[in-house]
């Protein structure tokens, strides 16, 4: 199951819009990641969430005490595994959902399924479409649910925060000697990411060249042969959600490769990175320390 949640939870596009909250008295309306308007005549109680990663942001921005239900998977932090769970992420239990009496919803436009979210307005709940795919959409992210959640002083903060810390890491590595990077996200298939992608940012950020930066899908399936003709010098992966070295161990039969002769095979822990959430940022501090090592053995 993890497996499937963590492949699953890398196939969807994510693109973010700017953010636009106005309030008239205790009512506060902001602009989704669909373009679309959500209006509350007051801060929400009661929030549904229907995405690990949209659970995480939630609680980041302030509004946690709120949350009063998720998705299976929804796991950070430690008090939202206990949350009522609302069915997985692509099937939900409408009736379970409705059971809790919502007065927003959190969908994730990339991975719920859009004939259950489409029914939910028709029982008078507003529903917020999350679709992130940076770091930009991170802090915007967490803005936008401190606003109708009325946590704006830990969501503000929280934002202000994120963008300073990356700013950081962008100067610390803006000169840094670029290192070409495969990552692995799945074995069978063999799958990497593109360079939209919010793992192939944060190698960027990093110095890190994606290989396979320019691939069409954001989730590109490849031959082992496709790998070994671009000679990575380093390979990165999160494995199946667990501690498992594995994956890597494989690639020592190719003895040939600049990552293997080198011992530039590494491991992240995948939670750290397999959601856009703030999280991230101290994931691609770990992406940065490996290819500081990568540099070193040069």
């Amino acid at each position: 199951m993890i497996g499937h949640r963590f492949s699953r939870a890398l196939l969807t596009g994510l693109v973010l819009l700017p953010m636009a909250a106005a309030r008239a008295g205790e009512g506060v309306c902001v602009v989704d990641d669909a373009g679309r308007e959500v209006c509350l005549d007051a801060p929400a109680r009661r929030i549904v969430a229907l995405s690990p990663g949209v659970t995480e942001l939630l609680y980041a921005s302030g509004a946690g005490e709120r949350v009063v239900g998720a998705v299976s998977f929804s796991d950070y932090p430690a008090e939202a595994a206990r949350l009522p769970r609302v069915g997985s992420y692509d099937r939900l239990d409408l009736e379970a959902l409705l059971a809790l009496e919502p007065d927003l919803v959190v969908a994730w436009a990339g991975g719920n399924p859009r004939e259950q979210i489409d029914r939910l307005p028709g029982f008078g709940l507003p529903v917020f479409f999350s679709d992130v795919n940076d770091f930009v959409g991170i802090a915007s992210s967490l803005e936008r649910f401190g606003a109708l959640a009325g946590s704006e002083a830990v969501a503000n903060e929280a934002a202000r925060t994120l963008r300073q810390q990356v700013a950081a890491l962008r100067a610390r590595y803006a000169d840094a000697a670029p290192v070409p990077v495969f990552y692995q996200v799945w074995e069978q298939p063999l799958m990497t990411v593109n360079g939209e992608h919010w793992i192939s940012q944060a190698l960027s950020l990093c110095g890190g060249e994606n290989l396979f930066a320019a691939e069409a899908p954001l989730v590109p399936r490849l031959g082992v042969e496709a790998v070994l003709a671009r000679d990575p010098e380093a390979i990165i992966t999160g494995g199946m959600g667990e501690p498992d070295s594995s994956w890597l161990e494989a690639w020592r039969d190719y003895s040939e490769m600049t990552a293997v002769r080198r011992d530039n095979l590494f491991f992240i822990d995948p939670d750290l990175v397999q959601r856009a959430t703030p999280r991230l940022l101290e994931g691609t501090r770990a992406l940065c320390a490996q290819l500081e090592t990568v540099r070193d053995r040069r």
